[in-house]
């Protein structure tokens, strides 16, 4: 999908494409029509974007997920290989991009047909065995191990997900440049009165104090964990839950369940400008992620200068260093969890070093600009 349904994939491409003159290279997407609202072509910035499928307006994120709408998804790389030959008999492509694994199908295809080399970039977050256990993909799985023999090259945003293409048996040029954080609006500083506003409409008392995670509302980002951590630490440490996704109703009923719903604030999807005020009004970021391909919350909460607590799996490991860059939590422990928060909150100075160590260290390697001039000069100029 593409905006304004976005993640961390959507924002690397646009923080990439944006900033790339289309004199040097224009891009053409194919993405999916998840909204029949949405137009079948727009021009987003450096990209004319061509939407494909069928859906209804307005659908929700529990829809997207329910038959008969999860079928738009089973039907896309069809869809979409169909458009893409479209265009490239209209057009002479250098080469197509695939973002994430599953788009691979279209670009595989169109590398057959019409002999368009293909760039595939990984920016999976989900575990290796939902990634490869799906049924729509272990019906295919032969097709879907080609996608990664057949790329021209390999951009993946994490040592994770590179390891993870070795083992799919590429053999292409391959590289790791992560995605990075717009570091000066997240380091932006914001007046006291801006965030007394912000403490007031979530009810904050003189003493609150707040853990903030921004997670689309789905199992992986182990909100739950998170939400059953409260019950173990003080009454005056609240949480601040910004994003939606089809668990929300579950994760506001275990609130509930849990004794903790006066002090769980879900405050839904909120546009990205608008984040970084969340993390200011915030004392610590958290989410224990059961999988990870990178995790740009966190880059973008380290960025605001938040000290973070997170799991080691995945990709998380590429920039924390538990004890410099952030603290390191069990997976699925709610207990271990609440021992690191109450940790952080209950030590000034070591609050304070991992938060200036995890700014620093994201500054040096994850801001935009670096990560453009990556990739211009490691995968898009071979093309």
């Amino acid at each position: 999908m593409y905006y304004p349904l976005v993640g961390g994939a959507e924002i690397a491409v646009k923080e990439i494409t944006d900033h790339i003159s289309k004199d040097e290279i224009a891009f053409d997407m194919v993405t999916l029509r998840y909204d029949r609202s949405l137009p079948k072509v727009e021009q987003i910035g450096n990209v004319t974007v061509y939407r494909v499928g069928f859906s209804k307006k307005g659908p929700t994120p529990e829809d997207l997920i329910s038959f008969p709408l999860y079928l738009i998804k089973v039907f896309y790389p069809w869809l979409a290989f169909v458009k893409a030959l479209m265009l490239s008999i209209r057009y002479r492509y250098n080469a197509s991009w695939a973002i994430m694994s599953y788009a691979g199908f279209p670009s595989l295809f169109l590398r057959i047909v019409r002999r368009v080399p293909f760039i595939l970039t990984l920016q999976e977050g989900d575990s290796l065995s939902h990634i490869t256990g799906r049924f729509r993909i272990r019906a295919v799985f032969p097709l879907y191990k080609l996608v990664f023999k057949k790329a021209s090259a390999i951009q993946s945003i994490s040592k994770f997900l590179a390891s993870f293409a070795r083992s799919m048996g590429a053999t292409g040029a391959s590289t790791v440049i992560p995605n990075g954080v717009a570091f000066s609006q997240f380091a932006q500083k914001f007046s006291d009165e801006e965030l007394l506003t912000l403490g007031r409409s979530l009810g904050a008392q003189q003493t609150t104090r707040y853990i903030v995670t921004t997670s689309r509302l789905v199992p992986k980002n182990a909100v739950d964990i998170l939400i059953m951590s409260l019950k173990y630490i003080p009454h005056d440490i609240e949480l601040i839950i910004v994003g939606d996704g089809p668990d929300r109703a579950m994760l506001e009923g275990l609130s509930v369940s849990e004794a903790v719903a006066k002090r769980v604030h879900f405050v839904g999807y909120k546009d990205l400008s608008e984040i970084p005020r969340y993390l200011a009004v915030s004392d610590i970021f958290v989410r224990a992620s059961r999988s990870e391909g990178l995790g740009s919350s966190f880059i973008e909460a380290m960025a605001a200068g938040l000290p973070i607590i997170a799991t080691g799996v995945g990709g998380i490991t590429d920039f924390l260093k538990d004890g410099e860059t952030g603290l390191l939590c069990k997976v699925n422990d709610p207990k271990d969890l609440a021992e690191k928060i109450l940790l952080l909150l209950s030590h000034a100075d070591l609050r304070e070093k991992v938060a200036a160590t995890g700014q620093a260290y994201v500054l040096g390697r994850y801001d935009w600009s670096f990560i453009r001039q990556q990739m211009i000069l490691h995968v898009f100029n071979k093309f």
